[in-house]
């Protein structure tokens, strides 16, 4: 199969109408859309991905009256967090109507919908007659592509089209958002928007961001986002000094270390701000992994703004294996 990136919205409506999958942009990282009503082209996601069939998928919707219309019993702190936050980055888990296909939610009676903020896959949202499951668009556990050329170097000859719509400006995946059995506002994933916002709004939130082996919604995996180059995480000058500096990289958030090379450095952010550097994360990654290493030291970010949903996607990425001594060759990755 040819891979083809391009800006038109009619192409890429016409393919997703014959059941076949788009890789489409938003402001938070591109997705991999099919048509969510179509369990035959929601498959195909789960193929091209080589993603377990039991990690539930986001549905993206071009209006909250659409999402209306795939859900039922909607609290009403979700309607008041939709008016704030929606289009953006932002997922909500609801009650799904039987249109939504088990395949989507893993058998789940809840489906994780979104509105994204991004004028080209709004406008191709608003050509559809219907909402589109989209996880992001890079195989399964690998680092979330946040470029179409990201998406090109991943998936190149396993779908037919890449819409183009530029760097997403976020640069992490949505903060997921649900209720509990008795009605609370939990939090299953952090993301691009940050709790303080959220609470600004709804009132203190539960953080249930548990690591599952069978999630209730997407990005819920514990092992997720990685590099094939192992990334250890900690304090990176206390691991240059123990694992060495050969072939070694660093990925710190706001300072390098002046014992490594700075070309196989990566700075997410010298200005200490963390909305930044959750925008370079997934790029920087990304770099450091092409550079043939032997390891990636890197830091978590403060605990602030969207600093814990960058420590989320570290801790995930991280090598659990131990490393041997300077020069010793690092075990194969675990499938």
């Amino acid at each position: 199969m040819k891979t083809e990136t391009g800006q038109d919205l009619n192409y890429a409506k016409r393919l997703l109408e014959r059941g076949d999958l788009v890789a489409i942009p938003t402001e938070t990282v591109y997705g991999l859309a099919a048509n969510a009503l179509n369990p035959d082209a929601v498959i195909k996601i789960f193929r091209a991905k080589n993603r377990p069939e039991f990690n539930p998928l986001i549905v993206h919707c071009g209006s909250w009256e659409q999402v209306t219309h795939f859900t039922e019993d909607i609290p009403a702190v979700a309607e008041k967090l939709a008016e704030h936050f929606m289009p953006g980055p932002l997922t909500l888990l609801l009650p799904k109507k039987k249109e939504i296909q088990d395949l989507v939610t893993s058998g789940s009676d809840k489906v994780a919908v979104r509105i994204p903020d991004h004028p080209v896959s709004l406008s191709l949202l608003k050509m559809l007659s219907f909402p589109l499951a989209a996880p992001s668009a890079n195989p399964s556990g690998y680092i979330s592509p946040t470029t179409s050329s990201h998406v090109f170097q991943q998936l190149n000859g396993k779908i037919p089209y890449i819409l183009e719509g530029g760097p997403s400006k976020v640069g992490l995946e949505s903060t997921i958002a649900g209720f509990d059995e008795e009605g609370r506002l939990c939090i299953y994933r952090l993301g691009g928007l940050s709790i303080a916002e959220i609470e600004k709004v709804a009132g203190k939130v539960r953080i249930l961001t548990h690591y599952e082996s069978k999630p209730k919604t997407a990005g819920q995996l514990l092992s997720h986002y990685a590099p094939m180059t192992p990334l250890m995480l900690g304090n990176i000058e206390t691991m240059v000094k123990e694992f060495g500096k050969e072939k070694a990289g660093v990925l710190s958030f706001r300072k390098g270390n002046p014992l490594i090379s700075p070309e196989f450095q990566r700075i997410l952010s010298p200005t200490g701000d963390t909305e930044e550097a959750a925008k370079n994360l997934f790029r920087a990654m990304r770099e450091l992994d092409g550079m043939n290493l032997r390891v990636i030291y890197a830091e978590e970010a403060p605990e602030e703004g969207l600093g814990p949903a960058i420590n989320d996607r570290l801790r995930r990425a991280r090598y659990e294996l131990k490393l041997l001594n300077e020069g010793d060759e690092l075990p194969d990755l675990p499938e």
